[in-house]
């Protein structure tokens, strides 16, 4: 067994036991792999271990790494923040869009998104813990923002991503109690079914509030790699 399936094995063995322990299935949490900074050549390996799901945070890398493995069916998820420049970029490669935390990009990215693909799948991403160092809407944002995205085409708004504090596992069920009550609220409550929190220091415990998609590099392909 090479050392990415090992790793992989790992984190979903992870999952299964924080799932055990929340008393949740373990298919109702998605393993997300977080790949920036590791080269497409460890994406085509990660991918003969059965992952499909991967997360870019840096749109020029992605988009280098989504040619070279053009050949693989390939969910591609971009998980940082959105500049008003990256969005036609972002409607035409990805399958999900996880950082937008403004009216206006939602609207850019619908109008950009091809009516032939699929609906871009899109979270909020909410400063549920108010870091000053964070994006992300103010959580009382986050119900108008919902109405408005909701009546867009083009666009599937599935749920929300938030990055707590380190060591703040409060804010991951503040989160969950945020997503419930939108949910409640939401014009098409079938769509709104992904919580996305969770990353490889702290996903039991956004596991045990309701995380419904992990965010995992570090511990699936190693340290990052900044200096290229």
């Amino acid at each position: 067994m090479n050392k990415l399936q090992e790793a992989r094995n790992q984190v979903l063995q992870q999952i299964e036991q924080a799932c055990q322990l929340a008393g949740r299935l373990q298919q109702s949490v998605e393993l997300l792999a977080v790949s920036k900074t590791h080269p497409a050549e460890m994406l085509r390996e990660m991918y003969t271990t059965g992952q499909r799901s991967f997360g870019e945070n840096y749109l020029q890398e992605a988009l280098e790494k989504i040619e070279a493995l053009a050949d693989l069916e390939i969910e591609w998820h971009f998980i940082g923040h959105v500049q008003r420049n990256k969005t036609k970029h972002l409607a035409s490669n990805f399958a999900w869009v996880h950082g937008v935390d403004r009216l206006i990009i939602a609207e850019r990215l619908s109008a950009q998104r091809d009516v032939s693909q699929q609906p871009l799948n899109i979270c909020l991403q909410v400063n549920i813990d108010d870091q000053d160092s964070k994006d992300g809407c103010a959580p009382d944002e986050v119900a108008e923002l919902v109405r408005q995205i909701s009546l867009l085409p083009n666009l599937k708004l599935r749920g929300l991503m938030v990055i707590p504090a380190p060591n703040n596992t409060q804010a991951f069920f503040d989160a969950r109690q945020l997503f419930e009550q939108v949910k409640a609220e939401h014009a098409h409550p079938e769509d709104w079914d992904t919580l996305s929190m969770g990353m490889s220091g702290d996903m039991v415990d956004a596991i045990a509030a309701g995380s419904t998609m992990v965010r995992v590099g570090t511990a699936l392909f190693g340290a990052r790699d900044y200096s290229k």
